[in-house]
């Protein structure tokens, strides 16, 4: 058999990663369970108990999911390993790999500022590894979706933390993705960036 090709070994490294950083958001429900049932908690009690930590492991996973398939595409489209693209790879895996502290700590504090300082902030940092490795990748070309993600998070950071009431709800300006891209295109385009789709 062949060895597999630098790339294919950093590709298949990442998605091993990443499986186990989704795969650790599940443990503190599994040890929740384990103790409720210990203390014979009734199984309903359990559930409302835990509620915070629940919808804080969907969010993570639908997080680390999304991130995982840009991801992806971006390395089916990888043609040359560089060293930038291994630095910004492991970066970007490093921000992978700690979504599930802060996303347990939004199991343990809510609401908490400097928890969803925190949670944001980790986030942010995951879109911008992964626009620097889309640039690095596509070489400037069709990087519009992948910049207006990591601006909307720059946007999303200060308004989760500092506007009342507002916390994890600034995640969903992630919405307007679609006509950031489009007003961001023009933009790039101005600085000398291809940032125009391309084509088949």
């Amino acid at each position: 058999m062949e060895a597999p090709k630098p790339l294919e070994r950093l590709a298949m490294f990442t998605d091993a990663v990443v499986a186990i950083a989704i795969t650790l958001l599940v443990l503190p429900l599994v040890d929740a369970v384990g103790e409720a049932a210990q203390a014979r908690v009734p199984a309903v009690e359990m559930i409302t108990d835990n509620q915070p930590q629940i919808y804080s492991f969907l969010l993570s996973f639908v997080v680390i999911a999304r991130f995982w398939l840009v991801h992806r595409r971006l390395f089916d489209e990888a043609e040359v390993d560089s060293r930038a693209l291994v630095f910004w790879n492991m970066a970007w895996l490093l921000t992978i790999v700690v979504l599930p502290f802060p996303t347990e700590m939004i199991g343990v504090y809510g609401d908490d500022r400097l928890t969803v300082t925190v949670y944001v902030g980790a986030i942010l940092a995951s879109s911008i590894c992964q626009a620097v490795l889309a640039f690095i990748i596509r070489g400037g070309t069709d990087v519009a979706p992948v910049v207006a993600t990591t601006a909307i998070l720059v946007v999303a950071l200060p308004v989760a933390a500092l506007v009342p009431g507002v916390h994890y709800f600034a995640l969903l300006l992630l919405l307007l993705t679609r006509p950031v891209t489009r007003a961001v295109k023009p933009l790039l385009h101005r600085m000398g960036v291809g940032a125009i789709e391309r084509t088949g």
